[in-house]
């Protein structure tokens, strides 16, 4: 059943907000100011969530999504495929707004930023992760659905991504296939075994790593070596099977530049790196504080440590450990420092977390997030401590998408 609905202010996730018979609905596929008919597609005891599935008023904002694959129903990838890219990060940064004012009681009075690299919004993503049909046709994951949407190609893939060619290939016994492109020109492809199951890796370009994935972090190597070589600056970082890195090719230089601005480490200063990945915030930190000073980073994968050790092994200052930031602090006996940073998951700190970074008594925080509410609610825990936020700026790292990463800098006021 179709509801017409005149579409309100924009939600964090990729939705607007609609009022149907005294009850929130959630819509997808619209834009405020819009009147729109509307599917429900979820109804729960306080709200509804629907897809607009006939526009009868356009915001001016509204263009053709390039992708023949986006809209109702459909891929569950990109969330304003339907908006031009100026109105997406308009709309990013009022979610950002939002939500700091909502948990945090912060007034924000920034925008959303571009991301040097893929200026039109599109093929900018150099890790794409398939799921994969019991055909063993690739695909993406429709929205909040297991169901696959099978397709040919996907324009927020990097070029580089896609001459991989692993879309339209058969991958038979896989549960998922990753697709990888780095900035150096290196790309591999990482699957995902069913249970039990074995997997014909089809014919690739011999350039291609294949790494098969046997859970709990570690990979296998198949063909090629096993790690890919990402270059920021004049550093190169490896990043061992489908670790973590930023996923748009202008991201890690301009976090890292904007951590550093910030952060302003100072030569002899001793500053943490938590949750510090391969090493990318360690390496700028160690050379600014410089041989008087010190980095200890800490990361709880096990491969992601090696490779931080190797990135930076001609920086002594710079040591790494693999634990949770959350027991980690206490079994290495940290008790202080000068600046912390900080990158989360998206499921942020923690109030355990960030009570113990505050008892540090560091003079400045810089929290990366990539979820504003999560970031939002830890700055509130931070204010509690006596840290105030004294600046930020959000960035419009995944266009097409919800997702925006912000970069915080906190201080200490009562120092």
């Amino acid at each position: 059943m179709a509801i017409e609905l005149t579409v309100g202010p924009v939600a964090h996730g990729g939705w607007c907000v609609a009022r149907h018979d005294g009850r929130v609905v959630f819509v997808r596929h619209a834009l405020p100011g819009e009147r729109v008919l509307a599917e429900i597609t979820e109804e729960t005891a306080r709200f509804l969530r629907a897809d607009a599935v006939e526009i009868l008023d356009p915001s001016p904002d509204r263009v053709t999504p390039p992708c023949p694959f986006a809209g109702p129903g459909r891929c569950g990838g990109c969330d304003w495929q339907h908006a031009s890219l100026d109105a997406q990060r308009l709309l990013k940064t009022d979610v950002v707004a939002e939500q700091l004012k909502r948990l945090a009681g912060i007034e924000w009075k920034g925008i959303v930023e571009e991301v040097p690299g893929a200026p039109d919004g599109l093929g900018w993503r150099t890790r794409v992760q398939f799921a994969v049909d019991r055909d063993g046709v690739l695909g993406l994951r429709r929205h909040r659905s297991h169901d696959i949407e099978p397709i040919d190609a996907c324009l927020i893939a990097h070029p580089e991504v896609e001459n991989v060619g692993a879309e339209v290939m058969n991958w038979r016994n896989a549960s998922s296939v990753e697709v990888i492109a780095s900035n150096t020109g290196d790309q591999a492809v990482v699957v995902a075994p069913k249970p039990r199951r074995t997997v014909a890796v089809p014919d690739l370009d011999t350039s291609v790593a294949v790494f098969v994935d046997e859970g709990r972090g570690h990979s296998r190597v198949v063909h090629g070596r096993n790690h890919l070589v990402e270059r920021v600056g004049d550093r190169d970082f490896q990043v061992t099977g489908s670790g973590f890195w930023q996923v748009h090719p202008g991201a890690a230089e301009t976090l890292l530049a904007t951590v550093l601005e910030f952060a302003a480490p100072q030569p002899g200063e001793w500053a943490l790196d938590l949750y510090c990945g391969v090493g990318l915030f360690a390496a700028g930190l160690a050379e600014a504080v410089g041989p008087g000073g010190a980095v200890f980073g800490v990361e709880s994968e096990s491969v992601a440590v090696r490779d931080a050790e190797r990135n930076l092994r001609d920086l002594p200052q710079a040591r790494f450990a693999r634990g949770r930031v959350e027991n980690a602090l206490d079994h290495f006996g940290v008790e202080r420092a000068d600046l912390v940073v900080v990158d989360p998951p998206r499921a942020g700190l923690g109030r355990d977390v960030v009570d113990r970074l505050a008892s540090l008594e560091a003079t400045r925080i810089v929290y990366v997030s990539c979820d504003p509410a999560t970031l939002a609610r830890d700055l509130a825990w931070f204010g509690d401590r006596d840290y105030g936020l004294a600046d930020l700026r959000a960035f419009d790292a995944f266009p097409m998408t919800h997702h925006v990463e912000c970069v915080a800098l906190l201080v200490n006021g009562s120092i």
